[in-house]
């Protein structure tokens, strides 16, 4: 007598077959590396270390107008920087994909994010400083007369960032346009439209998605900015980042579970953008995030 489909048969028609198995390491992976500490983090933030209500740690924050300053002071680095680097990365990725040596340019162009944020904050420090090469340059041409201040302030980190940061935003760029068919730009141009109209009406619509996921990966590398805000920056004054904050909690003022929670509204503010630019971009265009190439 039949008794029906055999139990292998019922969780293959459901999706659960052998293939499905291929999904658990990167399950169990995702599970202790992102899922486990974030529901921890969560969990620790809710408890404040000396008591109180499960909110005081965010209480404490928001009343304090040197720690929720630090979102400002954060914001007013990562955006502009992240701006600037869209900024450059689009006319430069531009110009490399018609180049015929672009492996070897975009190599050249890459080649700061091999270094580190480190080395790139203590280069800066011998280049930029009063004694750096740039100053005593434009003092030897007559374009200065003293030093002009560059480190440990606001424009050392923004410069540390730019560098960076451009290789990031350039590399996923690039991508984004030499994934645009050039047959629909030859038909732009035999229709009479002139270079900037096509990258109007052409190349923008197209790139306007990626554009918008470059801008979100950019922002976040920018907003989590440390090294360069405490060795080029003035980490007790306007580079006092929300990094910062979560750090000199945690670990000078043993508050684990305060930190904690100044992690966490980093991520939400972080959060907030990505969602707001991610939701901005179906105004501009809606459809793939490439051209149909090949």
């Amino acid at each position: 007598m039949n008794g029906g489909p055999s139990l292998k048969t019922r969780l293959a028609v459901q999706g659960l077959d052998g293939t499905t198995l291929l999904v658990l390491p990167g399950l169990i992976f995702m599970i202790a590396l992102f899922i486990y500490p974030f529901v921890y983090g969560v969990a620790d933030s809710l408890m404040p270390k000396d008591g109180g209500v499960w909110y005081e740690n965010y209480t404490k924050f928001f009343s304090d107008q040197f720690q929720y300053g630090t979102i400002a002071n954060t914001m007013w680095l990562a955006l502009p920087v992240t701006i600037v680097n869209l900024a450059f990365a689009i006319p430069v990725a531009f110009r490399v994909r018609l180049m015929r040596r672009q492996r070897l340019l975009t190599t050249i162009l890459v080649l700061p994010i091999t270094l580190g944020t480190v080395f790139v904050a203590d280069g800066l420090l011998t280049y930029l400083g009063p004694r750096g090469w740039f100053n005593q340059t434009l003092i030897l041409f007559g374009i200065l007369e003293s030093p002009i201040k560059l480190t440990n302030n606001y424009w050392g980190v923004f410069a540390s960032l730019l560098i960076t940061g451009f290789p990031f935003a350039f590399l996923l760029t690039l991508s984004y346009i030499t994934g645009i068919d050039p047959a629909i730009e030859q038909a732009a141009a035999t229709l009479g439209a002139n270079p900037r109209q096509r990258f109007i009406r052409v190349f923008l619509p197209l790139l306007v998605p990626g554009l918008a996921v470059t801008f979100c990966l950019s922002f976040v590398q920018a907003f989590a900015v440390f090294p360069s805000a405490v060795l080029l920056g003035a980490p007790a004054g306007p580079t006092r980042v929300i990094s910062i904050a979560a750090y000199q909690a945690a670990f000078e003022q043993y508050d684990h579970s305060y930190g904690t929670a100044i992690a966490l509204i980093m991520g939400m503010v972080e959060l907030i953008v990505v969602v707001a630019v991610l939701g901005a971009r179906s105004f501009f265009y809606r459809g793939p995030a490439g051209g149909t190439k090949g």
